[in-house]
């Protein structure tokens, strides 16, 4: 399956499709303002030219239109001066042509409507022979229609001037051929800006990823590089992730060794046992049993999830009820009374086989010693998680004894079994701290504080 393109490669090629398509959008509007505003100047120019045209123009005493021999626009008196003007007299079919129109045949609108004026832009026909110098040329127009009032004479005129589009043309292409010229060296210089900067933005992501190459070699331990806050938590997670995995790794090794070592008293008894066949089978069932315990707290140990920030929340209440079901079908003959304060919403980072096996081993030892009565809370504070169960029992022989890891609880402190053990040594692997002591009012008393992951 082919590699999906890289974050650089896609970001470079969204800029630049974005870029391209601002700088199209851009130059396509620039260039329609500027070809309105010059054709607008352009129209203007020919409406002058009309307003000049009608300055000039006078009836003679038949109602004959008569023009000046020269005009103010001397374009006007110049043939193919690319200006033409033309007069029209609808009543008496007159027209009157400036002297720029001589040998063309150009478009003039001779019908408008009086007092209106009209700006387009018209095409010449196309002409028979190709050597025509209008054959098919565009030109600007203007036209206007007025009543034409002198004396006594009145007569209908149409004023039209045509002008060449190419000189339009011509001014509208060096105008794009400017724009788009200084547009493309603009794109090509914010290109390289852009890629730059995508190419220093990007420089953290590229020495986290040679970080974690060199954590899979071998060569380095946990990311150890200052990253900005957007990669900061990124690489806080990971150094997480690699210490769980090294402290699993830990726990699976000592326990390993504890195994072995622990198994070593058991097997010497059953040895020496063989020399006394009479009492073999109780000292084997009993070396058995012994057995049993040590791989069942060993196999904890090592299978405890231990402390995970990315493990989901777990809601506590629930749980803890259903221990206290179960522990009340365990002990009926005793008719034990269960005291939980947990709010109903409290929830932690916890993986609910730990959270059983803590609860559970805790709950259970104070149910066997208990006379009449079990305590339970657990609430949060500053610290974290504090959990602490009580009983009415006789309490701790020793609760001063040390938890050390090789020690288990139940050869330090007489009279409570192995599963306190296990529980010390999972509050251990979620980096909190078990604490043993006898209540006030006399039973035993197990708190617990698991910091925040």
């Amino acid at each position: 399956m082919k590699a999906p393109p890289s974050i650089r490669t896609r970001l470079a090629w969204g800029a630049f499709l974005v870029l391209l398509a601002f700088l199209a959008i851009a130059g396509w509007a620039v260039q329609q303002a500027y070809a309105d505003s010059i054709r607008a100047q352009r129209f203007a120019r020919l409406q002058t030219t009309i307003y000049l045209l009608m300055a000039g123009a006078e009836l003679d005493g038949a109602g004959a239109l008569v023009m000046p021999p020269s005009l103010a626009e001397p374009r006007l008196s110049l043939p193919g001066s690319g200006l033409y003007a033309s007069i029209s007299k609808l009543d008496q079919s007159q027209t009157w042509r400036s002297s720029s129109t001589v040998g063309v045949s150009l478009p003039f609108q001779t019908s408008q409507a009086t007092g209106q004026w009209k700006f387009d832009t018209v095409t010449a026909p196309q002409a028979q022979s190709a050597d025509h110098v209008t054959s098919g040329h565009a030109f600007l127009a203007a036209t206007y229609a007025v009543k034409w009032a002198v004396n006594d004479q009145q007569a209908q005129l149409v004023f039209s001037v045509l002008e060449d589009k190419a000189g339009f043309d011509r001014e509208l292409f060096t105008f794009e051929r400017t724009l788009w010229s200084w547009l493309g060296a603009t794109g090509v210089l914010l290109l390289l800006t852009q890629t730059l900067l995508l190419r220093w933005g990007l420089t953290p992501l590229g020495q986290m990823a040679s970080e974690i190459q060199r954590i899979e070699t071998g060569t380095q331990a946990r990311v150890e590089g200052n990253y900005p806050r957007e990669l900061a938590g990124l690489g806080h997670n990971l150094n997480l992730l690699i210490d769980q995995q090294r402290n699993r790794q830990t726990r699976y090794k000592e326990a390993l060794d504890d195994l072995a070592h622990s198994l070593k008293t058991p097997l010497a008894a059953m040895r020496a046992a063989l020399a006394e066949p009479a009492e073999l089978p109780a000292a084997v069932a009993q070396q058995v049993s012994r057995m049993d315990d040590i791989v069942r707290h060993q196999l904890g140990r090592a299978g405890a999830s231990g402390a995970n920030r990315f493990a989901p929340y777990l809601v506590l209440a629930p749980l803890l009820h259903r221990i206290r079901d179960t522990l009340g079908k365990v002990y009926l003959d005793k008719n034990l009374s269960f005291t939980l304060a947990c709010p109903s919403e409290l929830a932690w980072r916890l993986d609910e086989g730990d959270a059983f096996e803590m609860l559970g081993n805790v709950l259970d030892n104070a149910a066997k010693w208990a006379k009449h009565e079990v305590g339970v809370q657990i609430w949060l504070n500053e610290q974290g998680l504090n959990i602490r169960v009580t009983d009415d029992g006789p309490g701790f022989a020793a609760p001063q004894a040390k938890l050390a890891r090789g020690v288990r609880l139940d050869e330090s402190v007489s009279g409570h079994g192995i599963g306190l053990s296990v529980v010390n040594d999972l509050v251990s692997s979620y980096l909190g701290a078990l604490k043993i002591s006898n209540a006030a009012s006399g039973g035993a008393q197990v708190d617990i504080v698991l910091p925040r992951a």
